[in-house]
């Protein structure tokens, strides 16, 4: 824990609210927009015309857009004001044209996007993996899991945590008899999608009865707010289990299961896999960067990953700002990438990031 606990401190995290923000997110787009600062860039270009953006969105790729924003800052003069909302929030507030750019971890479908006001560009960040943490401090071994189980878990058909369908999967393990806490997210998520988007990959019965979604009708647990409140669920519940952004599982020092991947191998939630399952999917990813990456081909892939979004329009109203956020995400493409991996984060492909290239000198 301390060695985790020196990479998050040192940028202040704070991991354990459920509404996190950078500099002063109460302001509205109008304020922050007009809004002068003494501070010049580190480099030597021209310092932007807007100094300050607003965004909010998804919580899932916080710990590294924090880091991002209060670098890029340093680096460019400009402030980003993020409100870590959840996925749901980000989507909305960029359909009401109340910041300057949204986030989220599931993408905007074709549907939705016939109903924004202007065309929304989307683009890849990084990918993370969703990580199975548990609350069982007596296990002496990793815990061990596939799709079916985990799935029968969250449906609420298994309710202890010795149940002979875990036991099949952990043998030479003690499972404690001490009912299953299952532990979701309360708001619109991201983190939700990618998880119920895998579940419903590997259970029909999932797929039918609950389906995927940023929210769901969860058929038993308890809510909380963000991957934060979800990581506090399982952390101060006995026998709990719940899905939340690696880098919070670490954050908390929680437990995180081993899972059984579409290949069969068990694998652990890591840069490396989630990786291995961003290049099994490379294919579909070049013809629709919204491509999902979950239950990915590949011995080394983790199953449950997803790459997080940047949401912006493509007319702005503003040639200034406009300049300001396609520099900014230039950035976020180039030494943005590079501080990925220390913050449990997998960073993109250079087909990806070409891609994005292109999408970014579309923003006037």
């Amino acid at each position: 824990m301390k060695q985790i606990n020196k990479r998050f401190g040192k940028w202040g995290l704070a991991l354990a609210g459920t509404s996190i923000a950078i500099a002063g997110c109460t302001a509205t787009p109008q304020q922050t927009t007009q809004q002068q600062t003494t501070q010049q860039p580190a480099s030597n270009q021209p310092a932007p015309k807007v100094l300050s953006l607003t965004a909010a969105g998804a919580t899932f790729p916080y710990p590294l857009y924090s880091k991002w924003f209060a670098d890029y800052q340093k680096e460019a003069g400009v402030q980003i004001n993020y409100q870590a909302v959840g996925s749901g929030a980000g989507v909305k507030q960029i359909k009401n044209k109340t910041v300057d750019f949204g986030a989220s971890d599931a993408p905007v479908d074709d549907e939705e996007l016939q109903t924004m006001p202007g065309k929304l560009l989307q683009l890849p960040t990084v990918a993370g993996a969703v990580a199975v943490a548990y609350n069982l401090p007596q296990l002496q071994k990793p815990l061990k899991l596939d799709g079916a189980t985990l799935a029968d878990i969250f449906l609420g058909k298994i309710t202890q945590w010795n149940d002979p369908q875990i036991a099949a999967l952990n043998s030479g393990v003690t499972l404690p008899a001490v009912p299953v806490v299952v532990g979701h997210r309360s708001d619109g998520s991201g983190t939700s999608f990618i998880f119920t988007s895998y579940l419903s990959a590997v259970s029909p019965v999932w797929k039918k009865n609950v389906g995927t979604g940023k929210s769901v009708s969860w058929p038993t647990g308890i809510g909380g707010k963000g991957n934060a409140g979800v990581a506090g669920v399982i952390k101060g519940s006995p026998g709990a289990i719940g899905y939340v952004e690696l880098a919070y599982a670490h954050q908390n020092n929680l437990a995180t299961a081993i899972l059984k991947n579409k290949a069969g191998s068990f694998v652990e939630p890591s840069v490396e896999a989630t990786t291995a399952a961003i290049d099994a999917s490379a294919t579909a990813l070049k013809a629709d960067v919204r491509a999902p990456i979950i239950n990915a081909d590949g011995e080394k892939s983790y199953p449950i990953a997803g790459l997080t979004y940047l949401l912006v329009y493509e007319e702005t109203g503003n040639a200034d700002k406009a300049q300001t956020l396609r520099e900014f995400l230039n950035w976020s493409m180039e030494e943005g990438q590079t501080m990925a991996k220390e913050l449990d984060y997998a960073p993109l492909p250079d087909s990806i990031k070409a891609i994005n290239r292109q999408i970014i000198e579309t923003v006037q």
